[in-house]
Formats: structure tokens, C-alpha cells, sequence
């Protein structure tokens, strides 16, 4: 198989991704492939393109066998057929799909990223299966040298060539930048529901003190 663009590798990792993701909306119109390959986040680099660049994508990974369309709709749906022509399991194709979608990262990083697309036990699972596409004829992904600053290797796909290292160095900015805010929005998410837990049992506490020295409360007592 030939080296893909970079749009023909994004429209094939977002089906593969929307068919785990929004099972119900797959296979894929050419109006949700585009929204898919124009999305601001978990997208590196973030493109913008037009149904009409999608669709001659399309034609052209349909060529290579990597997508076809389905026959059950009278609006133009499309599937892919990455695991059948590259020859790798799904827990392979999930990592390689996020590779493709996000740019280089750590072991760590694809197996918090891949996880809705597949629950890896743990990061030497998530290695074992890189290990397997880095030694397949040809690779599919190779490890890069390690960066200044960088306690970890990161991995990138090669569906469309060789990678420059000067390109996975301005990826890895970008990759610790959305690593770090992620980071801080789960944190956030979990303080958020810790407070609001805490909240419900001081309420509860203070109704139930009230009850038992006859205070009638107001509805809106205990409200910001």
C-alpha cells in the first residue's frame, strides 16, 4: 500500500474512531466525515477542510480498499476497511487510529486517549501491541528518540512516510500543552463532584439537626 496524505490518514482514523465513538450515526455521511476531520479537539494538527476535499479522499481510499460504501442508505455512507488491509487486530488499529488523530505520544498517553476506542489493562499491553506494529513489513509505527526534557518515548504512525524529527518536536509541545489541560479538567470534574457529594450530606445533616430541635426551615436556606 502506498503512503497516505495527512487527509486521507484523517478521514480513515475518523471513521474508525465515530464507529466506536456515535455507533448509531455509522457508517458516515461525507457532512459528519467533515465535521469529524475539522474538529477543534483531540486533533493534531486541526484542519480545515470542505465536504468536496473529503469526498475525493474517499474516492481515493476507496481505491486502496481502506474505505467503502455502504449500500442501506439512500444518502451516501462510508466504512472503513482498516483492519483487513493493514492485517491488525482491533486493540492495533485502536492505537494506530490515535496516532493518526492526535500526532505523536507516550505509551501512557494512547492509552488514555485510545480508551474509548479500546480499555487496554495497562501501558505494557498498550506497548506490546506498538512492539507489534513497529516490527510488521512494513511498519506501521515507530518509536522516536527521546526529546530533551521528555522522560518517555513517544510513538508515531508512519501510514504517511517517515516522520521528521523536527515535526514530532513541535508535536510534543502541542502534545504536553492538551496532556496538562486534560489533566487539570479531570481534576476539576472530580473536585466538582467530591463538593457537591459533601454539599448534599451537609444539607441532609443540617435538615435532619433542624428536625429534631423543631426548626422549620425556609426552601431556600443552605442556597448560593
Amino acid at each position: 500500500m502506498r503512503t497516505l496524505t495527512p487527509l486521507e490518514a484523517r478521514v480513515l482514523a475518523v471513521l474508525v474512531e465515530k464507529q466506536h465513538t456515535v455507533p448509531d450515526a455509522y457508517p458516515l455521511s461525507v457532512n459528519a466525515l467533515t465535521s469529524g476531520c475539522n474538529q477543534k479537539t483531540a486533533r493534531s494538527p486541526v484542519m480545515n477542510v470542505t465536504d468536496a476535499d473529503v469526498l475525493t479522499t474517499v474516492d481515493d481510499l476507496k481505491r486502496l480498499s481502506l474505505v467503502f460504501e455502504g449500500s442501506s442508505s439512500r444518502v451516501p455512507r462510508f466504512e472503513h476497511n482498516m483492519n483487513r488491509v493493514l492485517g491488525i487486530p482491533s486493540q492495533a488499529a485502536a492505537l494506530l487510529t490515535t496516532l493518526m488523530l492526535r500526532g505523536p505520544q507516550t505509551a501512557a498517553e494512547l492509552r488514555l486517549n485510545a480508551a474509548r476506542l479500546h480499555g487496554f489493562a495497562d501501558i505494557s499491553s498498550v506497548e506490546a501491541f506498538l512492539d507489534e506494529l513497529a516490527a510488521n513489513e512494513p511498519p506501521r509505527v515507530v518509536k522516536l528518540p527521546r526529546t530533551p526534557g521528555e522522560r518517555e518515548s513517544r510513538w508515531a504512525h508512519l501510514l504517511c512516510g517517515e516522520v521528521s524529527v523536527s515535526a514530532s518536536e513541535a508535536s510534543a509541545a502541542g502534545a504536553v500543552d492538551d496532556s496538562v489541560s486534560y489533566t487539570e479538567f479531570e481534576i476539576l470534574k472530580a473536585d466538582h463532584k467530591r463538593l457537591g457529594e459533601e454539599l448534599v450530606r451537609l444539607r441532609t445533616m443540617v435538615e435532619h439537626m433542624a428536625a429534631e430541635l423543631g426548626i422549620t426551615l425556609d426552601k431556600t436556606d443552605g442556597q448560593s
